[in-house]
């Protein structure tokens, strides 16, 4: 996959937008279970990958039976949750991992780290992202690729997390998304 900018989607009219797009990975944040099959239906016929926001998914319990429904009836490209067990049932299923983590206070850090380490997730994605030298550190800490995510609003910050050792960007701000479909500002995340 090669994106600097992953679209965060949380309506159906950016979902659109998503599908319209040259992005081939998106996130989905904010949706009903009920939506889902359409979903999938529509980003497998636009050859799109969508990685779930399991905690976000209105109906469906965000624990592990509900990581392994998700898995076996709409396959995802990936999950991400704050929970330690959705991130451990999705790593059995064979399914991209994504622990997000809030940078809260020095508290909330030391209790990710913890979380990390338990749940050993492909992807560690960092809220506020905007925050160059938590990114940084967080990576050297885990050995962990880092998404940045919350609060990117301009185009130079989405430069500095990549410099600071992001793997990529993940933003709602369609914005972000113009700019960087038009650049074709690529690189390598596996």
């Amino acid at each position: 996959m090669k994106q600097i900018v992953i679209p965060a989607i949380s309506t159906y009219k950016r979902f659109e937008k998503f599908l319209a797009s040259d992005f081939e990975l998106g996130v989905f944040l904010e949706v009903h279970i009920s939506q889902l099959k359409n979903i999938t239906r529509l980003a497998e016929r636009y050859r799109k990958k969508l990685i779930f926001h399991v905690d976000l998914i209105e109906g469906l319990k965000n624990d592990e039976r509900g990581t392994e429904f998700l898995c076996q009836e709409y396959k995802p490209y990936g999950l991400i949750s704050t929970k330690a067990s959705v991130i451990q049932k999705a790593k059995q299923k064979g399914v991209l991992s994504i622990q997000r983590v809030f940078l809260l206070d020095s508290q909330a850090l030391e209790q990710s780290y913890k979380l990390i380490e338990f749940s050993k997730p492909d992807y560690i994605e960092v809220l506020p992202g905007v925050m160059p030298w938590m990114i940084e550190e967080i990576k050297e800490q885990t050995k962990t690729p880092i998404l940045a995510g919350g609060l990117i609003r301009k185009s130079r910050e989405v430069k500095q997390a990549i410099s600071a050792g992001a793997t990529a960007v993940t933003t709602s701000n369609t914005k972000l998304w113009d700019i960087f479909e038009k650049e074709k500002n690529l690189f390598k995340t596996g």
